[in-house]
């Protein structure tokens, strides 16, 4: 497979083909990533024949090996290639891996509503199943202060999109995005987002601070201070809390965050609270995951 830097997938993706499509995100702007920052992962298309060469490698290990039941195209914001380039690729998908049941990707508010309906129901007539969205907060000042490049309201309308072409939907938010000095906020509005959106999916991660990225230099300055983990878990109890969302799987079990939970939202939304209302109560840190054991 033809792979440039380093890729990167959601975890529900662990056993899908990773077919790398573009290099690096077209944004690639947001102050707390550090996934694109290489000079080799600068954004560009990657050529049709070089996909195309890709499918025939994955089409061989189909037939010969094991079947390929998920794909996820890589890399940061896939969903930026021209409506006609990603039907190409869906279309080669759809004739060389037979068994493939469902293809993912990456994509924010910005390169969703970019397309009209007409092609995002096209996309999901041509195979495309789910798109990872990457919302991070539903504070526009927050949304401001890492360079997001789009509002909350941005993310409730792509999420209607969505939901009219009948592509789901899942919504990635970042508990401690906000600082300490705008934690509350933060929360608050990020559960006002996720009702507007309503997705079938939710993934919560915890903010972490990575070497080289401008959020980095901002806490080393003194500019920026993550919430304790007391104040992490206390913003995701408000997600839970605050959010009315019809039939959702909320995660928060990223290898980021303190307390791993899982939940099928509604009905297991006093099941959540009141785990985390005792977390809080007790702040006994042997409880939490230690910070060692904490990854990207």
């Amino acid at each position: 497979m033809d792979y440039i830097g380093h890729l990167f997938r959601p975890p529900s993706e662990a056993d899908s083909l990773l077919l790398q499509v573009t290099v690096g995100c077209s944004h690639n702007g947001c102050t707390y990533c550090g996934m694109y920052r290489d000079p080799e992962q600068r954004f560009r298309l990657k050529p049709l024949e070089v996909v195309a060469r890709d499918i025939e490698e994955a089409a061989a290990y189909d037939r010969d090996v094991e079947p390929i039941r998920r794909v996820f195209l890589c890399d940061g914001d896939a969903l930026v290639l021209p409506t006609r380039r990603l039907l190409d690729i869906l279309g080669l998908l759809r004739e060389r891996l037979p068994h493939a049941r469902r293809v993912g990707i990456y994509g924010d508010a910005r390169t969703i509503l970019r397309k009209d309906d007409g092609e995002l129901a096209a996309l999901r007539e041509a195979g495309l199943g789910i798109v990872y969205h990457g919302a991070e907060s539903g504070d526009d000042e927050v949304l401001r202060r890492v360079d997001k490049g789009s509002t909350a309201a941005d993310a409730a309308l792509a999420a209607a999109a969505l939901r009219r072409a009948g592509i789901r939907h899942s919504v990635m938010v970042m508990l401690g995005i906000g600082g300490r000095e705008r934690s509350r906020e933060h929360a608050e509005a990020t559960a006002r987002l996720l009702t507007a959106m309503d997705p079938p999916f939710v993934g919560a991660l915890t903010t972490t601070l990575v070497p080289g990225t401008p959020l980095f230099t901002e806490a080393e300055a003194g500019r920026f201070t993550l919430p304790d983990p007391w104040g992490m878990l206390a913003e995701l109890r408000e997600l839970i809390a605050g959010s009315t969302l019809t039939r959702c799987r909320f995660h928060a079990n990223h290898a980021s965050n303190y307390v791993p939970l899982s939940l099928n939202l509604p009905a297991d939304r006093d099941v959540g609270l009141a785990r985390l209302d005792a977390l809080l109560r007790e702040r006994d840190r042997s409880r939490l995951k230690p910070e060692h054991w904490r990854g990207l």
